[in-house]
């Protein structure tokens, strides 16, 4: 049997191809530092299993297949909350923020058809657009920048009669750039002008530092028509087994689009919904202790790259990833060489090679993103085993 050229065709998870070599660092017995994946420490709210206990529910039956109402609810008084105009109506609830990308990059292209993408971007949007024949055009963005996005003749420049929208993170995944005000608008001014979608991945919104504030799409009022926004408990609420996200929509074609694949997979986990309900209706103060939690790892991690000769790494401003740029010959083949053959007073590090983080061929590659989601005591001495390692690397640059 022949398996579809366009299974075949998708590629292994970057992030998590190297997880074989780790788990045989383990059972070696070494400890692994997890720096390579989102998976925060920070305590999942309490509120979510103790709405699950609490419910009474005699038969665990489908729900509706655009998402338990009260949850729909909830997310656009939280919408409302920061501005955004959201009413239950143009809000699905989705598998995870995965589907909900993978629906919009449905909805926006036919098969062949591109949408423009700032890279280095989340690895995933790859896998989630070769199914649907969809291609991934870059924008690309430099570190020395902060990964600021061009100019607007550079970015029209790439438009061509196949382009059919763009996806972003903001703050972003794996650069943790946060888009200024002016950037954003810049988007929405050529989606507008040029009859483009806006797909808005927003899921670390509330993860900015140094005082900055992430500005949604969906503040861009003139062009809510062309945003589909995205969304997921997450990284917000440190609840990444809950599997629940939405797309946010007020063209009424998307959201009409967006039902009829709900519809195709039924419904989303009730008990899930039930518990994520609780976390959207959380007082917004119970951020600012994370966000300060963040914001002291970012700076511990940083500035311990930033003394590591050889080491480039700019300050990211949201999100908790960096991406770091290496004195070494090739991310993956140290990354590997870490769980393999190196080790140090029974430690290591997992880190997540950037390339394929990249669209343009070649880029990314002494390249790798690093996540802050560890305490600070653990992040301290990943850095310092981290450093041991890039001194003994045989492939390191001179």
């Amino acid at each position: 049997m022949i398996i579809s050229s366009r299974s075949a065709a998708m590629q292994a998870s970057p992030i998590r191809k190297l997880v074989p070599y780790a788990n045989e660092a383990k059972k070696r017995g070494t400890k692994v530092y997890h720096l390579n994946i989102g998976q925060p420490d920070i305590e999942t709210p309490k509120v979510f299993l103790e709405a699950v206990k609490q419910t009474d529910v005699k038969v665990l039956a489908y729900a509706d297949s655009n998402g338990w109402e009260p949850l729909r609810e909830s997310i656009s008084n939280y919408y409302k909350r920061i501005g955004l105009p959201y009413e239950t109506e143009d809000i699905i609830i989705t598998n995870g923020g995965s589907e909900a990308l993978q629906w919009a990059m449905l909805i926006a292209c036919d098969p062949g058809e591109e949408i423009l993408v700032p890279e280095p971007f989340y690895t995933n949007y790859r896998g989630f657009a070769a199914p649907y024949l969809v291609e991934l055009k870059p924008i690309t963005t430099y570190p020395q920048d902060g990964f600021a996005l061009p100019d607007r003749p550079t970015i029209e420049g790439l438009i061509t009669e196949k382009t059919r929208g763009f996806v972003l993170s903001n703050p972003g995944n794996p650069a943790g750039a946060v888009y200024s005000r002016e950037e954003v608008r810049r988007i929405a001014d050529i989606a507008r002008d040029r009859n483009l979608f806006i797909i808005a991945d927003e899921v670390y919104r509330e993860f900015c530092y140094d005082g900055k504030t992430a500005t949604s799409f969906g503040s861009m009022t003139d062009v809510l028509d062309r945003v589909i926004l995205i969304d997921s408990v997450s990284k917000r609420f440190s609840a990444c087994g809950a599997r629940i996200g939405s797309l946010t929509s007020k063209n009424k074609k998307v959201m009409a689009a967006a039902l009829k694949l709900g519809q195709a997979r039924l419904c989303v986990p009730t008990l899930e919904m039930i518990g994520s309900k609780a976390l959207f209706d959380l007082d917004p103060d119970y951020f600012l202790p994370i966000r300060q939690e963040y914001e002291k790892r970012r700076n511990i991690m940083i500035d311990a790259l930033q003394k590591m000769e050889g080491v480039l790494c700019e300050k990211p401003g949201g999100a908790f990833y960096a991406t770091a740029k290496l004195p070494i010959d090739n991310a993956e083949d140290f990354a590997i060489w870490l769980l393999t053959d190196f080790e140090y007073q029974g430690k290591t590090v997992m880190l997540a090679p950037v390339e394929n983080f990249y669209q343009t061929p070649g880029m990314g590659r002494d390249e790798v993103r690093v996540a802050y989601v560890l305490k600070a005591e653990d992040i301290e001495d990943a850095m310092r085993i981290l450093k041991v390692a890039l001194d003994r690397y045989p492939g390191r640059k001179s």
